[in-house]
């Protein structure tokens, strides 16, 4: 089995609804433009590494950079000069961080998130992959020049766009995950299955692996087709609320559900994907939930 990272929770929804801070745009990256911002951030991260300090397992530091891309970025006046400030200035952060603490962890990496051009819960077409390479290179080599060890792309909703991710990221010499979201039947939100996702991708642009991020075990698990795919499966990042994303997408309150119980729903996944590499949460998650997956009090 390979070595299992610590990565944290969902980000967004903790910083909206557990500690009060405004995300135009459902973006945390702007966070780090001022010394409030990152003192934010730094309490956020906190968290996680003082548990994986206590469990004595590596952390996986992701950066809040699911947004940082030109067309998420120009809607918050970030141009192509400041969006790589942003995304070489998430890497330091957390770098930063991890080396202050180091001594208390058995060992950590800084990884860059990217997330998709369009929705992360709806699919708007087929994606070019040439054209999704192009788009996403530019973050992936702001990733680089800052020195992360590696990328993740989150909820991605079909194979094109994830095809040109990894296409970018080979480009730039950056190992890359690439997390595939799925609706409460189990399949991406094109009505592709996860099996065919990885067979698709795989057959032209190998990721480093795959992961599964905001859906609830239980959605995950309906769209559980046996074969060697599951082997590609590396990472999870499962959300706290078993709503669909229609229905999360009209929520104006935290569903976080019960840590506890989301740790059991999950155990079946820890059993059909044995080579999990990163074990964190996705929407609504906090450090209670991702110590109960870990078989920890947070």
């Amino acid at each position: 089995m390979p070595t299992r990272y610590l990565t944290d929770g969902g980000l967004e929804t903790d910083l909206i609804f557990l500690r009060g801070v405004d995300l135009p745009e459902f973006a945390a990256f702007p966070l780090l433009d001022s010394a409030e911002g990152r003192a934010v951030l730094d309490a956020y991260y906190l968290d996680y590494l003082r548990l994986a300090a206590a469990l004595g397992t590596p952390l996986l530091l992701e950066t809040p950079t699911w947004r940082a891309n030109p067309d998420h970025g120009a809607l918050l006046g970030y141009d192509t000069a400041t969006l790589d400030a942003v995304n070489r200035a998430a890497v330091d952060l957390l770098a930063d961080l991890a080396e202050q603490h180091a001594a208390d962890l058995p060992g950590w990496q800084v990884g860059g998130i990217v997330g998709p051009r369009g929705d992360g819960y709806r699919s708007a077409g087929p994606v070019e992959p040439e054209r999704a390479a192009e788009y996403h290179r530019a973050q992936l080599q702001s990733f680089v020049a800052a020195g992360a060890h590696r990328a993740t792309a989150l909820t991605l909703t079909e194979v094109g766009e994830a095809i040109g991710v990894v296409w970018a990221a080979d480009a730039v010499g950056l190992p890359v995950a690439i997390g595939f979201t799925v609706e409460t039947d189990g399949r991406l939100p094109d009505g592709t299955t996860l099996a065919d996702a990885v067979a698709a991708v795989d057959e032209v642009a190998p990721p480093a692996h795959y992961l599964i991020n905001c859906a609830h075990p239980s959605h995950v698990l309906r769209g559980l087709d046996e074969g060697a795919w599951r082997s590609r499966i590396g990472g999870l990042r499962c959300n706290a609320s078993a709503m669909s994303h229609a229905e999360l997408d009209q929520m104006e309150t935290l569903d976080d559900g019960d840590p506890a119980g989301l740790a059991a729903d999950q155990r079946p996944l820890l059993d059909a994907f044995g080579e999990l590499e990163v074990l964190g949460g996705c929407c609504g998650t906090d450090i209670r939930h991702v110590a109960a997956m870990w078989g920890a009090g947070a």
